[in-house]
């Protein structure tokens, strides 16, 4: 490890100050890493190509990749139906939603998803589901039972917060029969292995504080170590230390696509480009810490396809400067890194960011991350942000340093600027490039183009 002084006071006091943690946050220590299946499949995965993706992902396992995720749509019989009654949800006696057996055939006789897990965390990786929060319309309807009490749908059921943009479920109340409710839901996620919860519909458009708390609860009375995720974003600001205290991410942007900006964007921010992410992920830095992740979403990288969750099958349709410039502002501000391509279909590019190793490092060790101000650097920097990560050496009694450089603007920018212009000592230091591995000499400034969009990442030794 890189040998450094002891950073001044005044440079820490400008960092992002992690918040303190609870004795009860063991989850997510450091910003989980794994695949999603939406932005490739959307609805439509099964069993098969759930495999096959996770094969790859168990390849690359000792990068640090080991949740796989199955999006929306598990439960559907048809998922490419139109309609709620086309798409045929399927649930059991007690309304709980389960696996279609058509598509996830060792689910079939009632064992969910218990054999995928298990042959999941037999190749050393974690499993993980999407859900929509509340509880399906039609079992509401029927008045479904809830496992193990003596209420049923009725008693539970809060018809005056359905999601507004998914009409399957209905919400929950904050009642002891919806406590049950999600206590049974998650009391059979336990019993089928799985490690990781995405829940949508309830970080946002609407908040639902009500049912995090109640999910949150009954993932803690099942004993399994499930890492809990809120979708969608843009979490209110607002509402920050609230989220934190439940769960160990949480989206802070709508739905991110393969775009640098979105002109014809809704007013919820759909679909939300790469452009926005800098200001975004720079206000949230201060709650980034072990166990709690400020989520820029998943990375809408490589191959899109067959079925993605928007938009017809396509290879990404950001460059590979603006991939690279993705993948290092995800690393470097310390968001999970997620990642939405298929990996039955992984390039070689794709592959080197997955495996960069240095890259990886800094998502994974950096104790503290945050944006320099570069608008006392004169002409030149109108379009460049600067991100700085430290890494703790406790044996050495110093620190590793890393800057990330990005490129905001649509042409080449000549980057200048001298090592204390960017908060280190007035001493020189050389830099070596996680991307393509070269070093500089040692010196008291730094200088390099970067492309439209591009960045570039240092280790300053």
């Amino acid at each position: 490890m890189t040998k450094h002084a002891l950073l001044p006071a005044s440079l820490l006091a400008a960092a992002c100050l992690l918040p303190s943690l609870s004795s009860a946050q063991k989850l997510a220590p450091t910003p989980p890493m794994g695949w999603n299946s939406w932005d490739s499949y959307g609805f439509t995965i099964d069993e098969e190509q759930f495999q096959a993706n996770a094969t790859v992902l168990a390849s690359i396992e000792q990068y640090g990749w080991r949740y796989a995720v199955i999006d929306e749509g598990w439960y559907m019989v048809n998922p490419e139906g139109k309609t709620l009654e086309q798409k045929q949800y399927l649930w059991n006696a007690n309304g709980l939603l389960i696996p279609d057996p058509a598509r996830f055939p060792s689910a079939a006789n009632g064992a969910g998803f218990r054999p995928l897990a298990d042959w999941l965390h037999g190749r050393g990786l974690k499993f993980g589901i999407h859900i929509v929060r509340g509880i399906p319309r039609q079992v509401v309807a029927a008045n479904l039972p809830i496992a193990g009490t003596n209420f049923f749908a009725a008693d539970a059921v809060d018809t005056a917060s359905p999601c507004p943009w998914d009409e399957g479920n209905w919400g929950v109340k904050d009642n002891a029969a919806g406590q049950a409710y999600y206590d049974s839901m998650l009391r059979l996620y336990a019993n089928w292995g799985v490690d990781f919860l995405k829940v949508d519909c309830i970080s946002d458009h609407p908040y639902r504080p009500t049912e995090i708390r109640q999910i949150a609860e009954a993932i803690r009375k099942t004993g399994r170590p499930i890492v809990l995720s809120l979708s969608p974003g843009p979490t209110d600001f607002s509402h920050a230390t609230e989220v934190a205290q439940y769960a160990q991410m949480w989206r802070i942007s709508n739905d991110r696509w393969d775009g640098w900006t979105f002109p014809d964007a809704t007013s919820d921010e759909f679909p939300f480009g790469l452009q926005g992410a800098f200001d975004r992920l720079a206000e949230w830095c201060v709650y980034a810490s072990p166990g709690n992740w400020p989520d820029a979403d998943m990375l809408p990288e490589g191959w899109l396809g067959p079925h993605p969750g928007w938009g017809e099958a396509r290879q990404s349709r950001e460059t590979q400067d603006e991939q690279r410039t993705e993948f290092t502002l995800w690393s470097v501000v310390r968001s999970p890194l997620i990642f939405g391509g298929n990996l039955t279909h992984l390039d070689s590019f794709t592959r080197s960011l997955l495996t960069n190793q240095m890259v990886l490092f800094v998502n994974q060790n950096a104790g503290y991350s945050h944006p320099v101000d570069v608008s006392t650097l004169g002409p030149g920097f109108e379009n460049i942000r600067v991100w700085r990560a430290t890494v703790a050496a406790p044996r050495a009694r110093g620190y590793a340093e890393f800057f990330a450089f990005f490129n905001l603007g649509s042409a080449p920018a000549a980057v200048h600027a001298t090592w204390k212009d960017l908060g280190l000592d007035d001493r020189k230091y050389s830099a070596q490039s996680a991307w393509d591995n070269s070093t500089t000499k040692e010196s008291k400034d730094i200088g390099f183009i970067l492309p439209p969009h591009g960045s570039t990442l240092f280790q300053v030794r």
